[in-house]
């Protein structure tokens, strides 16, 4: 253990000599990109004096907040990377989205990324696309707003997003897949609340919400209590 806690400026969720998972703030791209600014691959260096790595396990949206795994030493980077490959992991996100989803619901359609008008990209459904298959569960609602669970059984490009907005429910906060104009201000109202990889010795790690979702949250009937 390296006692990171007190040198890095985001949570440590998980640590050994081995590899990290660190609580990412949202708004904080994973690497460096055209816009300048930083990334967590800015604090690298704290995370080890090796010569080589750290390295990034799988990536996040910038503006996605919670788990992020990062691992230490290479063959660790290449289990963890398998395990995402070979659907040996765990990973759960919470977020608010607009609307009242069914209490369960299954997801199941490829996705594949296409260009859009304003010269940037999207992803879309697609019979050619990759398989994305992600589960809904409602966990609460205040009648407009809802608080759900997204299991993602796969790791696609936006892939919770694009479901939930598929279901008529995106979320609080994406400029992309919402069709309400008034709800895109503000932040991304996403968590990657819990991810866990089957390695020799498992890695879990349990993400808290974002001070951005606890207001939508509590409203929607969450209490850190009952988790």
């Amino acid at each position: 253990m390296t006692g990171l806690s007190s040198t890095l400026p985001f949570e440590t969720l998980y640590e050994s000599n081995q590899a990290l998972v660190i609580n990412k703030p949202a708004g904080l791209p994973v690497h460096p990109g055209p816009r300048g600014g930083p990334s967590v691959e800015d604090w690298f260096p704290l995370m080890s004096r090796r010569k080589d790595g750290p390295w990034l396990a799988h990536r996040l949206d910038a503006d996605t907040a919670g788990c992020l795994a990062i691992a230490l030493r290479k063959q660790t980077l290449l289990a963890m990377q398998s395990c995402f490959a070979q659907g040996l992991t765990r990973k759960i996100y919470w977020a608010i989205v607009q609307g009242v989803p069914p209490e369960t619901v299954e997801m199941n359609q490829p996705l594949k990324k296409i260009s859009s008008k304003s010269g940037g990209w999207r992803m879309c459904t697609a019979p050619d696309g990759q398989n994305a298959r992600t589960t809904l569960r409602r966990l609460g609602t205040d009648g407009v707003c809802s608080w759900v669970e997204l299991t993602l059984h796969t790791g696609r490009t936006h892939q919770a997003r694009i479901h939930c907005a598929l279901l008529g429910t995106p979320i609080k906060g994406d400029p992309i897949y919402s069709e309400e104009k008034n709800e895109t201000s503000g932040p991304l109202q996403l968590l990657s609340r819990e991810l866990t990889l089957q390695l020799p010795t498992p890695i879990t790690a349990v993400a808290p919400p974002p001070p951005h979702m606890e207001a939508a949250l509590r409203r929607c009937g969450y209490h850190p209590s009952n988790g």
